[in-house]
């Protein structure tokens, strides 16, 4: 368990890391060339990877329905939309609230999925994101007038 645990975290460093990235390159560029780099760069290294590993065409792939492929799309808006908001809003915020979003569609999804979950843990959690979002709003706003 602590191995998926770690893992997760890691995971959360280098999203961190990939929108800090993304918006500088945004900044100079645009949040569309932004995220078209993102997205090149990185099939190339994932078929690199695959192509080393193997397994990049798994048995299956071709029957699988079409709207687990929505994926790919739905991550460019992400990657676009990442680059274009840290470079105006700041990486906190810009973290803050794709955190919030995931968190709402999660709890969303157990609900629908009807997958047991504490609502007031789930919903003490959003809380706590949003608060610490206007907090560090506050925050800057009281750092600026000084």
């Amino acid at each position: 368990m602590m191995f998926f645990i770690l893992l997760a975290s890691l995971g959360g460093v280098l999203v961190g890391l990939s929108r800090q990235l993304n918006g500088r390159l945004s900044i100079s560029t645009t949040p569309l060339i932004a995220s078209f780099w993102n997205h090149a760069v990185g099939f190339a290294a994932l078929t690199g990877l695959g192509l080393f590993i193997g397994g990049l065409l798994p048995a299956g792939a071709a029957e699988a329905p079409w709207y687990a492929y929505l994926g790919g799309p739905i991550g460019v808006i992400f990657v676009a939309a990442g680059s274009w908001a840290i470079a105006r809003i700041g990486a906190v915020n810009s973290a803050l609230l794709i955190i919030g979003g995931q968190m709402v569609t999660g709890v969303a999804f157990d609900y629908v999925s009807a997958v047991p979950a504490s609502f007031w843990a789930n919903a003490g959690g959003i809380v706590l994101i949003v608060g610490g979002m206007m907090i560090s709003r506050g925050r800057r706003k009281i750092d600026r007038s000084q």
